[in-house]
């Protein structure tokens, strides 16, 4: 009888994952030529003075077929970048059969590998430092605190007052944790790291060109791209913010109604989740106000709200930490794994790591 290989996927995952929060804890982000969102940005950025000057129409196609080759690219490299890195662990298992042992750990140090390949697509200790950087600046004067919030946010910032920088601060701490962790890994579980990849260009592409000014036409595409991409992290990470510890019946109530003020269909939901744990009014003037009965936001509530953002951080860490820690012995204790990844491919095995399984198929 064969055995299934999901543990092994599964576990490949969980471990990715830990590696790149890990990194992403005690180093932060690698070197600016070495980082793949920046040349996803030089990438954006060569199209963007070309692009924009065009007709509409031509501005549209000239955008959409920008984005797509640039999502091909990036989502190419990753997928040969993961292949590689697995040809390497399925040539290890091949110079020793027999040995689940040695099978293992060559499949832990391809997961862990491609968990430093992970690491720059995601970004929580930049966000936290980011955002804590503009609570301390408003402790020095109100322009401190407005030039650190300019870092974060494309709107005019000049005549916000003290409690508007740190609703501004508070919504991009909200919005991004999405953007920066939670979606790229909810599309590193199910696409592996092409998916995350192409999630980060799609991110980014919004970032740079999704605007109603003389981007209009040429970032169409790429806002509704990652609309779609973000729609489901979005509501997970919201879900995820209400749940530890668990919100009164109200406060989830209350959350779709506020969701559906910001003009971003994804970004009311971890924003509004946030407002309403804070009990603290967000607002972005003349756009949108969110939990408007709420009181204006202190130093100690950004203080909270990095708290909640970095618990939730947390929690994905450990959970995966554990997860892979019993998968790994369980796979220690079942010898015949080695043999069916080798010899065999069973038919509907979860494609939760398609790095795994797609490579057994090719080695059976």
């Amino acid at each position: 009888m064969i055995e299934p290989l999901w543990p092994l996927d599964l576990m490949s995952v969980c471990l990715a994952m830990v590696v790149a929060l890990a990194i992403d804890r005690w180093l932060g982000e690698p070197p600016v030529h070495w980082h793949p969102v920046v040349a996803m940005g030089r990438y954006l950025g060569w199209f963007t003075a070309r692009l924009s000057q065009l007709a509409p129409m031509a501005a549209w196609m000239g955008g959409t077929l920008a984005w797509w080759m640039g999502a091909l690219l990036v989502g190419a490299l990753a997928a040969l970048a993961q292949a590689s890195l697995m040809d390497l662990a399925m040539a290890a298992m091949a110079a020793t059969p027999g040995a689940p042992w040695a099978a293992l750990l060559a499949t832990v140090a391809a997961a862990a590998l491609i968990g430093v390949l992970l690491k720059p697509l995601l970004a929580w200790r930049m966000l936290r430092d980011e955002v804590a950087a503009v609570d301390a600046a408003l402790q020095v004067s109100l322009q401190a605190g407005r030039t650190q919030l300019s870092r974060l946010v494309s709107r005019d910032v000049s005549a916000l007052s003290e409690a508007e920088v740190r609703e501004a601060a508070i919504e991009t701490l909200a919005e991004n944790l999405n953007d920066s962790v939670v979606a790229p890994l909810f599309w590193f579980c199910l696409a592996g790291l092409p998916g995350a990849a192409v999630y980060r260009f799609a991110n980014t592409a919004d970032a740079m060109w999704g605007y109603r000014d003389h981007r209009r036409w040429m970032g169409q595409w790429a806002a509704r791209a990652d609309d779609v991409l973000s729609w489901l992290p979005a509501r997970l990470t919201a879900v995820v913010m209400l749940c530890w510890p668990l919100a009164p019946r109200a406060v989830w109530r209350a959350l779709p109604t506020l969701a559906l003020q910001t003009p971003s269909p994804n970004g009311g939901w971890p924003m509004g989740a946030m407002a309403l744990l804070l009990g603290v009014r967000l607002a972005k003037p003349g756009v949108y106000v969110l939990n408007e009965g709420g009181r204006a936001p202190q130093s100690h509530h950004v203080q909270a709200a990095l708290l909640i953002c970095g618990a939730l951080v947390r929690r994905v860490g450990v959970a995966s930490m554990g997860l892979a820690a019993a998968l790994v012995l369980w796979l220690a204790c079942w010898p015949a794994w080695s043999t069916s990844l080798m010899f065999s491919w069973p038919q509907g095995v979860p494609a939760c790591a398609p790095w795994v399984s797609a490579l057994c198929k090719g080695a059976a």
